[in-house]
């Protein structure tokens, strides 16, 4: 290669360019969607420069020279791809589309370029052997067996035709997983429930048809409208009396992108193909074996345990909770079958009956500004953080707000951008992520740019966005994620923040939904938005004594969605074309409500098709016996115990992916989790 890297383009990049804002963060009032593909041709142009450098080095290869340098490799690269991979999720265009479709290949390339390098093999090889006189750190003998790995798993053990044919795979796979996301984003935004007459929104709060009003404006159309993220849809089916619209938008969600013009059938059906064909390129018998290699349960038949021991154990609990909604409904007048856009509207109304609790009684005091002074305020009381907003720094959209987080030493610790409503550009769902990750490189320590992204309802001109308290369960999730990044305390950017195996990340993200549930916690912000009154204490108790309400049916929903992502991942299931009667076979021994014909889910199962958890979303059950058994801990000491919450920093949440996660976590709980904790934690047992 060389040595003259092209910067046509890239001189005056804002990607490209270091930037001079607090953590190096990204110049959006400058980044512009053409400076994308320059800024992406010039960066992977000096990262493979880099890695011609280690390849050429006659220096005999080791820790130095060869893992540590190859973990400093293209670091500018990751740079620009953070910002684009936000970007595409969280504020997309046809232009970003545009863009992912081209770089996307570029990026496989870049990495195929250093896996397949057999120079590199042979070098990183030669340190793997000699580890056990290396006297290596531990954080340097994970990054070595985790370097090694990712050679192995990405075929550069391979000959040279079956290099050829991985890299093939593996670029026709990363095109396929962009076409499964644009197809699921595109039919999702493709369908409104448009109301007209208000005689169409019985049963709905204030604050619903308010929400639908404004949309409808957003959208120059008259009357309310109700689209497909859960933030309109969900209150819709939960209060909406009428019955054959929550049908009709319940359908729609449950066959986006299955069938029509945005199709994912042939997408997925090729993704899991192609997965299978490199799983057994590398000696795997199914996709499945190759990706829990690496993961805390280690194979799919312990997997496949884990999860027929939940279902077996649930599966009572679930049908009891659909009886008891369906006994209620009964009990009300309804006389038709119990369907599945029956369900939510009556298990409200039975919630509201048992416990006297209505959702809107909660709402009032749940005001999104106040939940995230409360989530900052916990951080504050439990590790001695404090949160700075930055009010006119650079955003990538106007509803972005911008936090610098900092130690109780005032050390800058991290970056967050929360970016908290809905846009037809953006993806549904919550999720953190990270523009720039931590890590240290020359002494420095370079801190990471972090994003909170969720789809909470927008406020209105006579309302704020007020938040059900499954919301605040939700912020107080992805919180925990970027708590996991801002304590990052690592050398390696490879095993940094939430770099730790797949089963494992979920955990400090579940511990903090717990403190949702905590009365001590609601107590110190929950207040009326209009009167600013205190929730009344018999209000938490409710809401307290209604925790473990539907649990049954709500963990086997999850353990469903765990058992068909290993059923698709398990076997060779390239031949399945018909995947309404894959999802029928799989599943119709541990449905609860009926199944309804042209209807699938799949085409829409954005985490183990488009993102990354194939074979791996069993990992938040396995993450939630982790958090219940820690989370007794802060129970039994006191739920704002800063001894406790210490240990937890110090030994999981500044560690990373340093250390086996098992054994950090013996060391922060003094043993292995009880088994149980989860079922006794939501009320699972016999007798409840």
């Amino acid at each position: 290669m060389t040595d003259i890297i092209d910067m046509t383009g890239v001189v005056g990049n804002p990607l490209f360019e270091d930037s001079a804002l607090l953590y190096g963060a990204p110049a959006f009032d400058r980044i512009r969607e053409e400076h994308f593909v320059p800024a992406f041709e010039a960066a992977i142009a000096a990262a493979k420069k880099e890695v011609d450098s280690i390849a050429d080095n006659g220096a005999e290869p080791d820790f130095e020279n060869t893992i540590a340098a190859l973990d400093r490799c293209g670091k500018a690269l990751d740079r620009v791809a953070g910002v684009f991979y936000c970007l595409n999720s969280a504020c997309t265009s046809p232009g970003i589309r545009e863009i992912a479709e081209k770089i996307t290949p570029m990026m496989t390339g870049y990495s195929l370029y250093i896996f397949l390098n057999g120079r590199l093999l042979s070098k990183v090889k030669h340190v793997y052997d000699r580890k056990e006189a290396l006297s290596l750190s531990d954080e340097e003998a994970m990054l070595l067996e985790k370097t090694y790995k990712a050679f192995v798993r990405n075929g550069a053990g391979l000959d040279e035709d079956g290099k050829k044919l991985f890299s093939r795979l593996s670029e026709e796979l990363s095109l396929a997983r962009l076409a499964f996301e644009k197809n699921l984003l595109d039919a999702t935004n493709d369908y409104v429930l448009h109301v007209t007459d208000e005689s169409g929104l019985g049963g709905l709060p204030d604050y619903v048809k308010e929400a639908a009003a404004e949309e409808a404006r957003t959208k120059n159309m008259s009357g309310w409208v109700f689209t497909l993220a859960r933030a309109s849809m969900g209150p819709f089916l939960k209060f909406s009396t009428d019955r054959d619209a929550r049908r009709r938008i319940w359908t729609a969600f449950n066959t986006r992108a299955y069938g029509g013009k945005y199709d994912n059938c042939r997408v997925i059906n090729r993704i899991v193909s192609l997965k299978n064909e490199i799983a057994h390129l590398l000696g795997y018998g199914s996709y499945a074996d190759y990706v829990l290699e690496e993961r805390m349960a280690k194979n799919r038949e312990n997997v496949n345990g884990f999860l027929g021991d939940l279902v077996e154990k649930t599966l009572p609990f679930a049908r009891r909770d659909v009886s008891e909604v369906a006994e209620y409904a009964r009990s009300c007048g309804f006389s038709e079958k119990m369907m599945p856009w029956d369900f939510s509207f009556w298990s409200e109304k039975y919630r509201e009956s048992r416990f006297s609790l209505k959702e809107e009684e909660l709402k009032p005091y749940f005001e999104l500004d106040g939940v995230v002074k409360a989530a900052f305020s916990l951080a504050g009381r439990l590790y001695g953080l404090t949160f700075e907003e930055l009010p006119d720094f650079p955003v990538y959209h106007e509803d972005v707000r911008v936090y610098d987080v900092k130690d109780a030493d005032g050390t800058h610790l991290s970056l967050i951008y929360m970016d908290f409503f809905p846009r037809e550009n953006k993806n549904a769902g919550a999720w953190m992520d990270a523009f720039y990750g931590q890590y240290v490189i020359g002494g420095k320590d370079h801190r990471p740019c972090i994003s909170i992204v969720t789809n909470f309802t927008k406020p209105t001109s006579s309302m704020p966005s007020l938040l059900t308290h499954d919301e605040v369960t939700t912020l107080l999730h992805e919180f925990g994620h970027a708590l996991h990044e801002t304590f990052s305390k690592c050398t390696y950017s490879s095993v940094s923040g939430t770099n730790v195996p797949w089963d494992f990340v979920e955990f400090p993200s579940q511990i903090m939904e717990n403190w949702a549930f905590e009365p001590e916690f609601l107590n110190t912000f929950a207040r009326h938005y209009v009167t600013g009154n205190m929730i009344p204490e018999e209000l938490v108790k409710r809401l307290i004594d209604s925790k473990n309400y539907l649990a049954g049916y709500a963990q086997l929903r999850q353990l469903q969605f765990g058992v068909l992502d290993m059923a698709w991942y398990s076997s060779d299931r390239s031949d399945v074309m018909d995947v309404e009667a894959f999802e029928r076979e799989v599943l119709g021994s541990i449905s609860v409500l009926p199944v309804i014909d042209g209807t699938a889910f799949s085409p829409s199962f954005s985490h183990i098709f488009g993102g990354g958890y194939s074979a791996g979303y069993y990992s938040y059950k396995w993450a939630e016996v982790l958090e219940a058994d820690a989370f007794s801990l802060f129970e039994e000491k006191g739920v704002f115990n800063r001894e406790v919450a210490s240990s937890l920093r110090r030994n999981i949440l500044s560690k990373g992916g340093t250390e086996d996660a098992a054994e950090m976590y013996r060391r922060f709980r003094g043993r292995d989790p009880e088994s149980d904790a989860l079922m006794k934690k939501q009320g699972l047992v016999a007798g409840k």
